[in-house]
């Protein structure tokens, strides 16, 4: 008879029907998570006449989830070593689900805020957990087949997200683009307690509070100053004093990490060239090149007097050409390498983005959608 110790050590050898259950169940989260991102953009117009806003002041519903991801992502690894990556991640998916459903019966601007802060709490969670199962399912060589069938939906949610945000807002409510969210998230919940091993590590280092506190500060007060520098909520010198503390917090950190043996962000990760290349680097690319998801939807809508489902039928358009050059990468990195790839694709990436401007308001719909 078989002891413990000779049983399989990978969910999906002991059972083979998880190598297709466990990344569709990871890849919920992740539709959920890109879907979100993509399909409010195109309804911020209604959703600011909703609730008696600007479309401009709406972009803090936006900010807001994106900081609580930020803050809130050095302490998801933690969590799921600490009390188990199932619960932790079907926490997370309830978290998310219940903040997309709370987002749809929003009355008031600063109820959506705290909403999409909750949302964004969940989301921190969701995605690096999601990874964390994957990597202790799955043996290395069945790797890339997981991630192959869990970044397949995750890329189907900025194709179809500003397209079906159009489609509902026009037809239905923009109520409907968070609730679209709360049967996925039911699903991935109730697989996720069927399905996944509850992985935990046996000794876990003490939660860095101190250090999460520096970071989680330090970025929310250099989010809260950029954000008063755009539109002003404070006065200059008082962005100023917030900007100043900002930096001063991070540099803190940076020198406090060094002389913590687990700190809440490991800053050795940027000792390796190609981790700090690709995140300084690729993040100012995307700096500009995501901005254009958000501003596009208003600048159709807005500037153009363009409907809700023109405008996402015209940005779908835009992220309908990034999903087709996919097949070509691995060819083209095979020709050309990674400098000319990532340089190339740089320099269209910012024509492109800089055609924008270059646009009146009588441009035939389709050459708007070659942008």
């Amino acid at each position: 008879m078989a002891t413990a110790l000779e049983q399989p050590q990978f969910a999906t050898e002991r059972d083979p029907r998880l190598r297709l259950i466990i990344p569709i169940i990871v890849a919920i989260a992740f539709l959920m998570e890109q879907l979100d991102s993509t399909i409010i953009t195109t309804a911020i117009p209604a959703i600011a006449r909703s609730l008696d806003t600007t479309p401009v002041r709406l972009n803090l519903a936006i900010t807001t989830y994106i900081l609580t991801l930020a803050v809130f992502i050095p302490v998801s690894g933690w969590f799921a070593d600490r009390f188990g990556a199932r619960k932790v991640f079907a926490l997370a998916l309830f978290t998310f689900t219940l903040g997309s459903a709370l987002c749809g019966m929003a009355n008031s601007f600063g109820m959506l805020l705290a909403m999409r802060a909750l949302q964004g709490l969940g989301g921190a969670m969701m995605t690096p957990v999601g990874r964390l199962i994957l990597l202790r399912s799955f043996p290395r060589s069945g790797l890339i087949t997981a991630m192959t069938y869990m970044t397949l939906p995750a890329i189907m949610g900025p194709v179809i997200g500003p397209l079906l945000g159009g489609l509902l807002t026009t037809y239905a409510s923009w109520r409907w683009i968070f609730y679209v969210n709360v049967p996925f998230g039911c699903l991935g919940i109730l697989a996720a307690l069927r399905f996944v091993d509850d992985f935990r590590e046996e000794a876990v280092q003490r939660f860095d509070f101190a250090g999460f506190l520096m970071v989680g500060c330090g970025v929310a007060l250099l989010q809260f100053g950029l954000e008063s520098i755009g539109r002003p909520i404070i006065s200059v010198s008082a962005t100023a004093l917030v900007l100043a503390a900002a930096i001063l917090l991070l540099l803190a950190f940076g020198r406090y990490a060094r002389r913590v043996v687990a700190p809440a962000v490991d800053l050795t990760l940027f000792r390796f060239r190609s981790f700090w290349v690709g995140t300084l680097a690729g993040g100012l690319c995307r700096v500009g090149l995501n901005g254009v998801p958000f501003l596009l939807p208003l600048m159709l809508q807005v500037g153009f007097g363009m409907s809700p489902v023109t405008s996402g039928s015209l940005t779908f358009v835009g992220s309908f050409g990034a999903l087709l050059i996919r097949p070509l990468l691995s060819p083209l990195l095979r020709r050309f390498g990674f400098n000319v790839v990532l340089i190339g694709s740089a320099v269209v990436g910012s024509a492109a983005v800089g055609g924008f401007a270059l646009i009146e308001a009588d441009t035939p719909h389709w050459m708007i959608g070659l942008y």
